[in-house]
């Protein structure tokens, strides 16, 4: 079912399903709530899922702030505005690359109104010096090439070699997906995504479980980086899917599909 809501006078959607232990999923960069259509039919017979559009994306506007001042605080507040609406006081909150960087912020800001939380291939990392560069040239591209053209290029980087090889037309689809974002929404969002605060501290200072899904073969956020950070929650749960790269609810729907199954049914 679509929700539409107004968050600071900007219009925010959503989409619902199911019943029981509220989880949210959240998208990552240049994708919307579709991103998890292949693990709607599965884990809404076990939970109630809320899976909205963030802010400039899919059906939902972008919040009205100045040009680079877009943060992922901002993103996160919106998320609190959709459990206030469903009166929702405590949920899992799951997010995918940029969707975890939300997820983070929001468990800093409103520890008390999560159960647990997690990430599908993300981080607490801040961005590397050379990370901001890659940002910064991406912005220029989207600039003066435009989304689609961005999007063309950079998307097939997600998606492990035998996937691609094997699933081009999966690949094309979400490149196509893509295609109508303004080129403005998907600069805002680099800006906030360079100008993030490490959260480490976050995880160490969390006592709520934490999940940890981990591409095997991501590069764009590597193994070895998460691998640094698994440790810090006091309840964690590790999970490294093998031949993956950062798009496991495309690259292995099935096994994502029991992996957050599980972890929902573990903390009810």
């Amino acid at each position: 079912m679509k929700e539409n809501i107004q968050h600071k006078n900007t219009s925010l959607v959503y989409y619902k399903y199911g019943k029981g232990m509220p989880v949210i999923l959240l998208h990552g960069f240049a994708e919307t709530n579709a991103i998890w259509n292949k693990q709607v039919e599965y884990l809404s017979s076990y939970c109630m899922l809320l899976i909205p559009d963030l802010p400039g994306s899919g059906d939902s506007l972008l919040l009205e702030v100045p040009e680079k001042k877009l943060s992922i605080e901002d993103l996160a507040e919106s998320i609190s505005s959709i459990l206030k609406k469903e009166n929702i006081e405590q949920c899992i909150m799951l997010g995918h690359s940029m969707g975890g960087y939300v997820t983070l912020a929001f468990a800093e800001k409103f520890p008390h109104k999560l159960k647990a939380f997690g990430f599908v291939q993300s981080t607490a990392f801040a961005d590397s010096a050379e990370k901001k560069q890659n940002r910064l040239k991406g912005i220029d591209m989207i600039e003066n090439y435009g989304s689609y053209a961005f999007l063309k290029n950079s998307t097939p980087n997600l998606f492990a070699e035998k996937f691609k090889k094997e699933h081009p037309d999966e690949v094309n689809a979400l490149i196509e997906a893509g295609k109508d974002f303004a080129p403005k929404n998907l600069q805002q969002y680099y800006y906030a995504m360079m100008q993030r605060s490490d959260r480490t501290q976050v995880l160490k200072n969390s006592r709520l479980p934490v999940l940890f899904v981990i591409g095997e073969q991501d590069a764009a956020v590597p193994l070895n980086d998460i691998l640094k950070q698994v440790h810090l929650p006091e309840i964690a749960y590790i999970h490294i899917i093998e031949n993956v790269s950062h798009m496991s609810m495309l690259e292995a729907p099935d096994k994502l599909n029991v992996i957050l199954k599980n972890f929902v049914n573990a903390l009810e």
